[in-house]
This record gives structure tokens, C-alpha cells and sequence, in this order.
């Protein structure tokens, strides 16, 4: 009986343990991969912030290869998760931050702030995002609620894919008119991991760190709720306090990462769907699979964009050319069985 006991655990843990390896070799080949080759002693050392820094070497992994490999793990983690709970909240497999416009609206915001006010600091431009994030979120979950106010899966989609073009069209408008929004709005609609500031993770890594753990307090309540609204409430689940929670908690996690990265299609998407398939629907075990499979497919996507090519192919571009087969494949299967 003792082993049956704790059987059902077995296979999460050495699942855990294996996606663990995986995502810390992927970190290992980030700070390894560039356009100089440096051993991986030196690259060691050169981690050793204590010490100073006196050589390219150094500072090529202290001050671009570092950051990039944080801006993945911070960046990967906000996007799953975000996925992930928009997926189970409105029980569509084809939510997203950047499908259903929330990165759209974070970006808009941004840019319209800067055509205003100019440059501005860090926290403002986030302070910006987030709140472009969640008017964009509450603006497709009204528009995509259906009778009683119960969100519609195929009316959500389709509120966000029109808001998401709207307000892509507006910040194309808005920046034609200043030659100096346009220069940050490359940046915006090309997401990249290339992040030289260290500091920027003071202050984004808490957030995105109580944000993911306020939404892996949710596993149990989205649990009930991935059965069916009517039975969540009949278990004691509050369902409008849960939805209410994690829209906040998905504009947040998704103005971290526009904040840091620019906006990072499809990613949050797909990985979502790798961690199901891995660990199985239960959000106790799929939330935490969510937060190691999503940085670990990001490090992936940003290596393959600086090995494949002389220069660079940004990380946004190697995630779409994955996410968009990804999503042909989930509309097939998934809405030619009702979703």
C-alpha cells in the first residue's frame, strides 16, 4: 500500500527532474553560443560577478550572453504561464497573449506613451504595457463573452485576432508620423532576447516570480473550472473571482515579458500544449511543466536564430516559423472536434 501511495508521484518527479536537465543545458548552450567561441571555463569564470571584469571575453558573457539567457528563462516563464491561463480559463486550446491582442495592447500603449511624453523610464514604460495588457484583455473578454456572460471560446479568438489587427494598424499609424517612434517601434514588433541591462531583472524578476506563484496557487480552482462552470461553483469554486484574478495575473505576466522582449508570438501558444502532452491536464502537475518547458523552448528558438545565420535571426521570427504550424495543426484537430 506504501507504494501505491506514492506511485502517482513518481512519474511527475522524474519527468520534473528530466525537464530540469534539459532547460539547464539549454542555459549552458546560450551562454556558449555567439559569434565568438569561448570555452566554457572561461565563461564560467566570467559568471563570477565578484570578480573584476578585464577582458572582451568577460564582458561579452557578463554584459549580452548573461542577460540573454536570463531574458529567456524571465521572458519564457511570463509567456507560458500566460498562456497557459488563458487556455484554461476561457477553455480555448487556441488562447494567447499575442493571439487574443494582449501583446498587441501592451505595444500600442507603449508606443502612443512615447509619442507623447517621449523617452521615459523603465518602470513607466512598463507601467505602460501593463496597463495597455489589460484594457486589451478586458476588452476582448467583454467582446467575447457570450449569454450570461460566460466566455465563448470561438467569439474570443476571433475578438482578439480583430483587436490584436486594429491596434497593429494604429501603432503602424502612429509611428509613421515620428521617425523616432518608428525606431522603437522595430523593437516592439520584432521581439528579441537581446537585453544588455542587468538591472532590468531586479526589478522585473520578483514581479514575474510572485505573479507565477500566485498562478500556481490557482491549479486546484482552474482544476474545477476545466469542468465545467456550473459544477465549480456546485465544489465551492468562485469562479468570478478566480477569472477576475487571472485576467489580472495574464496582463501582468504578458507587460513583464512585452516589457523586456517586445512582443514574442506563438510561444505561448505551443509550449502550453508540450507541457499537457508531457504531464497530463492536471494544473498542479501542467502549471510547473509550463514554467520549465516555455524558457527552455525559447533559449532553443533564440540559439537556432544565432547559429543558422552569420548575423542574427531574432528569436520572434524562429517562434513564429514554429507556432505557425503548431497552430494550423491545433485548428484542425481541435475546432474539427468542437474544441
Amino acid at each position: 500500500m506504501k507504494n501505491a501511495q506514492f506511485s502517482p508521484w513518481c512519474k511527475p518527479f522524474g519527468l520534473f527532474s528530466g525537464l530540469l536537465i534539459v532547460l539547464f543545458g539549454l542555459v549552458i548552450a546560450s551562454s556558449l553560443t555567439g559569434a565568438k567561441t569561448i570555452s566554457l571555463s572561461e565563461s564560467w569564470s566570467s559568471l563570477s560577478l565578484w570578480q573584476s571584469c578585464h577582458s572582451e571575453n568577460c564582458d561579452i558573457i557578463r554584459f549580452s550572453r548573461l542577460p540573454r539567457t536570463l531574458a529567456g528563462l524571465v521572458a519564457g516563464c511570463a509567456l507560458g504561464l500566460a498562456g497557459a491561463l488563458m487556455q484554461s480559463l476561457t477553455r480555448n486550446p487556441l488562447a494567447d497573449p499575442g493571439l487574443l491582442g494582449v501583446n498587441s495592447g501592451a505595444s500600442f500603449v507603449t508606443v502612443m506613451g512615447l509619442s507623447f511624453w517621449g523617452t521615459f523610464s523603465f518602470w513607466q514604460s512598463f507601467s505602460l504595457a501593463f496597463l495597455g495588457a489589460l484594457l486589451a484583455a478586458i476588452i476582448v473578454a467583454i467582446t467575447g463573452a457570450g449569454r450570461g456572460g460566460r466566455l465563448n471560446p470561438i467569439r474570443l479568438t476571433l475578438a482578439g485576432v480583430s483587436l490584436a489587427a486594429i491596434l497593429e494598424g494604429l501603432t503602424s499609424g502612429v509611428s509613421l508620423l515620428n521617425p523616432d517612434i518608428y525606431d522603437h517601434l522595430r523593437f516592439w514588433q520584432t521581439g528579441s532576447l537581446d537585453v544588455r541591462q542587468l538591472t532590468i531583472f531586479t526589478l522585473l524578476g520578483p514581479v514575474v516570480a510572485i505573479a507565477s506563484l500566485c498562478t500556481l496557487v490557482l491549479s486546484r480552482s482552474l482544476n474545477a473550472i476545466s469542468m465545467g462552470e456550473d459544477l465549480a461553483r456546485t465544489l465551492g469554486t468562485r469562479v468570478g473571482l478566480v477569472q477576475l484574478s487571472g485576467l489580472l495575473l495574464i496582463a501582468l505576466l504578458s507587460a513583464c515579458a512585452t516589457a523586456l522582449t517586445g512582443p514574442i508570438a506563438f510561444i505561448g501558444l505551443v509550449a502550453p500544449h508540450l507541457a499537457r502532452g508531457v504531464l497530463g491536464s492536471d494544473h498542479r502537475y501542467y502549471l510547473p511543466g509550463t514554467v520549465l518547458i516555455t524558457p527552455a523552448v525559447l533559449l532553443l528558438a533564440d540559439i537556432i536564430g544565432r547559429s543558422i545565420a552569420p548575423g542574427e535571426i531574432r528569436v520572434s521570427i524562429i517562434t513564429a516559423l514554429i507556432g505557425a504550424p503548431a497552430l494550423i495543426f491545433l485548428v484542425r484537430h481541435r475546432i474539427g472536434r468542437g474544441m
